[in-house]
């Protein structure tokens, strides 16, 4: 349902895309990891035609991204990082101008706009205007409007960014039942629990090129083995664990300096554990916590990117606040 070969963009002296290649498998959801300016958000502009690629080609759903872009938008689904709805009206409004928007008549329009606003728990809020509700209210109403139209293939730039815990889940779960449904779903987030709940596939990208692929499981077996991790106490004693650390096992340490934490691949589990202790004691090495732990999706990005986890800002987009944001490209 997608395919990227050779895509390559660049913003003057700044190289965003650097030849990516992938693909994604109808009713499959495919995460887009990557440190910020990485190049995620440009890839999703491309794809949804508000792009173009200065080399390379891209397909959605089978049309061409440039040669059939007006086929091709009424295919896809887009919510980007940002709510972008119309604060002046209201909530079934907005969804209702979608349906518009995807040549529904007035009876499907009206009927999948009362569904969306059902789905996200809006429908107390349906005829209020925008600008009274929370920004989590708004980030559910700008996902759902991605799906009035119900597309084949659903785009989500940092789809949770902004909703809390529960909000999150709920949308995890409706997430899955559209895959089940036969949705293809093509996802980028900086949670990378979310990815690790729900992609069938991880692309990995840094300076605009595909640096790893591949499923959680494979991506987390390339670390090798269990993963020791502490997470040091006091700033003034970091460099004296990572010392200490890097001379445990034979895996090379995963620093995150931020957080304070240190994480070696080992083969030898509870002894690496006991050892690594040990010696932290010996030293007077305060610490918030030291575990044994199969590698995450965390330590998979730390150990590829060397950065951690972060939302993207797109080279190619000047940054406005969402309240001063009116339109969307998601069909027009």
């Amino acid at each position: 349902m997608i395919e990227v070969v050779g895509v390559k963009k660049a913003f003057g002296a700044t190289v965003a895309l650097d030849g990516v290649d992938l693909t994604a498998e109808a009713g499959r959801v495919i995460a887009l990891l990557g440190p910020n300016g990485a190049g995620k958000t440009t890839l999703v502009r491309v794809l949804t035609t508000l792009l173009r690629p200065d080399e390379g080609w891209a397909k959605v759903a089978g049309f061409d991204v440039i040669k059939d872009a007006v086929s091709l938008r009424s295919c896809i689904g887009l919510a980007g990082q940002y709510a972008a709805v119309d604060e002046m009206l209201t909530g079934r409004e907005n969804l209702e101008l979608v349906g518009r928007l995807y040549h529904l008549d007035k009876v499907e329009r009206r009927q999948r706009a009362t569904e969306v606003l059902e789905l996200f728990d809006l429908s107390d809020a349906a005829d209020r205007q925008v600008k009274t509700y929370s920004g989590g209210m708004r980030r559910r109403l700008d996902v759902g409007a991605s799906l009035v139209g119900r597309p084949p293939v659903l785009i989500l730039d940092e789809p949770t960014t902004g909703l809390d815990p529960r909000s999150r889940l709920d949308l995890w779960q409706f997430i899955e039942s559209l895959v089940n449904d036969g949705t293809t779903i093509l996802l980028t987030t900086q949670y990378l629990e979310e990815a690790d709940r729900l992609a069938h596939q991880v692309v990995v990208l840094d300076s605009g090129k595909v640096i790893a692929a591949g499923t959680s499981d494979q991506l987390k077996d390339q670390l090798g083995g269990d993963m020791v991790e502490a997470r040091v106490e006091r700033e003034d004693q970091f460099d004296a664990a990572v010392t200490i650390m890097s001379g445990l096992d034979d895996g090379a340490p995963q620093i995150d300096a931020p957080q304070r934490r240190i994480s070696i691949p080992t083969r030898n589990g509870p002894k690496t554990l006991m050892t690594a202790a040990r010696l932290l004691d010996e030293k007077g090495i305060e610490l918030d916590d030291l575990a044994l732990h199969r590698p995450s999706l965390d330590d998979v990005f730390l150990a590829l990117t060397g950065h951690v986890a972060e939302q993207e800002v797109d080279p190619g987009v000047p940054t406005i606040p969402p309240s001063r944001r009116r339109t969307r490209g998601r069909t027009t």
